[in-house]
């Protein structure tokens, strides 16, 4: 199973980067949705504090939307897929295999964009360190909940409005959490019980959400 997972981890990365438009349309928008708000609202700092942890987590949650109806779409046209359904390897690991480099093509620039994109909101050290922290944590649940929704709409046409109905009422948790750590250690509560629950949120979509995807997968195809 490792190689089986390492090899699609490979394959989907190389495809990812053979596309960069798809990258940087990511990269992109989230750096065009939070450098038009404090342009938007003005220099007032308390006003940018105050905005930002909410501001920053919808452009990432809106930025890592843009990509996932494409999750399984390719393998899907080409047959790749079907092939995949006939491997004696499990389909929640190759799910698992290719939601990881989703997230290590869309959602980790996001994470390394973010604090540049902090200072244009005047945050402090420490919660630009707990914003990071909890986009590590939570932009991988919004790329696992992701894969349920694009493999339910595997086929359908107009998928990546439908995929975006069917994943952002599920990651409302994660966008209070996340925002409410940044919120938290900016107002000098501490963000340590946000991010708890952020690992929870990420440790229960770990567990369930490949397996939910690979049912959902053969469920589209059948």
């Amino acid at each position: 199973m490792g190689r089986v997972f390492l090899a699609v981890l490979h394959r989907d990365l190389l495809l990812a980067f053979r596309r960069r438009s798809d990258v940087w349309t990511t990269v992109c928008f989230f750096l065009m949705v939070s450098s038009l708000f404090p342009l938007g609202v003005g220099p007032e700092r308390d006003t940018l504090r105050a905005l930002a942890p909410g501001v920053l987590w919808v452009a990432a949650l809106l930025a890592s939307n843009l990509s996932l109806a494409r999750l399984f779409a390719l393998d899907h046209a080409d047959g790749t897929l079907e092939q995949v359904l006939l491997s004696p390897e499990p389909l929640s690991v190759i799910v698992l295999a290719k939601v990881l480099a989703h997230w290590l093509s869309t959602g980790l620039p996001l994470v390394l964009l973010a604090p540049v994109l902090a200072l244009q909101f005047d945050l402090g050290g420490d919660a630009i360190a707990v914003l990071v922290a909890s986009l590590l944590l939570g932009t991988p649940v919004l790329s696992l909940l992701g894969a349920i929704g694009a493999a339910l709409t595997l086929g359908v046409r107009g998928a990546g409005v439908l995929v975006s109905l069917l994943v952002l009422p599920l990651t409302v948790p994660v966008l209070i959490f996340g925002a409410g750590a940044v919120g938290a250690q900016a107002s000098g509560l501490g963000a340590s019980a946000h991010l708890q629950l952020l690992a929870g949120v990420l440790a229960l979509a770990l567990a369930l959400s490949p397996w939910a995807a690979a049912a959902a997968l053969r469920l589209s195809l059948d």
